[in-house]
């Protein structure tokens, strides 16, 4: 199937994050190229394959799948359409990384189990930061103790975005923001401690118009310790992130929107000093996180290894986000069902 040492994309709609990030840096990456890319509207689907300079482009979803050249299907749907589309992919025999939150429900994501099994197929979740120096430093950090034992994870994410007629302000196409950005926080706080929570807490503010959740914060009791977030789609724009130990601290300056073209740094407190005297500071060269995605998706499909975000993985995260909005209506703990 493969003729190169790349695998041929294809991008199933013109949604902004594909043609803004995620396409021009898998057009740069040394496993990917983006061969075709698909819109319900042909124009569109043109316009979109000359400005990035994509051979193909198709006027229909179900042209794109059909097509035997593409390896890989890069799915940035609405998430009310990730997971119907993941599984049309996976039918046509093609691999899927599917963008962040995978579905809607944990029930929805379970259905990929069997198709994967079914089809034989890799199917991954979006989450570029598993693949990104910084976090992977992190991951390093922790494992060998520099901080001592993990019992503390510390995250905000925020925008402001007030559009009704954005989709992140839609209801029914999943929108909010627990399943934007809080993904993130809880995607992060699994990573670091390599556990599920036993039990969570969550407090949901709504748009009084929109009915998306605009404020939300949560607590996540790790067997290993306790996370706390917010996260928020009407606030200034922020986002940072800290992991505490019984010896040291370590935080990321800008854990999720790292920019492609600046070094991204994170910061080793290794004494407590609250003037900032114990500071490590390491520093990251410019690179893009998309283009690193890409390629790690694609050297697990061509070395048949596992992806960085699993099924498995996306159902965990989903109980989490599932518990949170279910305690922010009841004013309960909840345990996730995973």
């Amino acid at each position: 199937m493969h003729m190169s040492n790349k695998l041929r994309w294809g991008v199933l709609s013109t949604a902004n994050i594909g043609l803004k990030k995620v396409i021009p840096a898998m057009l740069r990456g040394r496993l990917t190229t983006v061969a075709a890319i698909a819109s319900r509207n042909l124009a569109k689907a043109r316009e979109a394959a000359t400005a990035l300079g994509i051979p193909t482009a198709y006027g229909s979803y179900e042209e794109l799948l059909a097509d035997p050249s593409i390896d890989a299907i890069y799915n940035p749907l609405p998430n009310q359409f990730h997971v119907p589309w993941t599984i049309k992919a996976a039918e046509a025999g093609k691999h899927v990384l599917c963008e962040k939150p995978l579905s809607l429900t944990i029930a929805e994501a379970e259905t990929l189990l069997d198709v994967r099994a079914r089809t034989g197929v890799k199917i991954g979740e979006a989450f570029m930061i598993r693949s990104y120096p910084q976090w992977l430093r992190l991951r390093e950090l922790l494992d060998e103790r520099r901080i001592g034992e993990l019992r503390s994870v510390a995250g905000f994410f925020s925008y402001f975005n007030n559009d009704p007629a954005n989709i992140r302000n839609q209801v029914e196409a999943g929108g909010g923001a627990l399943m934007d950005i809080g993904c993130y926080l809880i995607h992060a706080s699994r990573y670091a401690f390599a556990q599920q929570p036993s039990r969570v807490v969550g407090l949901i503010d709504r748009d009084p118009a929109m009915h998306v959740d605009r404020l939300t914060s949560a607590i996540l009791d790790f067997p290993g310790g306790q996370s706390i977030f917010t996260c928020s789609t009407q606030m200034v724009p922020y986002q940072r992130i800290h992991f505490f130990g019984t010896k040291g601290r370590i935080e990321i300056e800008i854990p999720f929107n790292a920019p492609p073209d600046r070094p991204t740094r994170l910061f080793i407190d290794a004494t407590g000093d609250l003037f900032g005297g114990g500071i490590t500071t390491e520093t990251f060269p410019a690179c893009d996180q998309y283009t690193l995605q890409g390629d790690a998706f694609s050297k697990a499909v061509l070395d048949n290894t596992e992806v960085p975000v699993s099924v498995e993985d996306a159902i965990g995260n989903m109980a989490v986000i599932e518990a949170i909005f279910k305690s922010g209506a009841s004013g309960q703990w909840e345990t996730p069902n995973r």
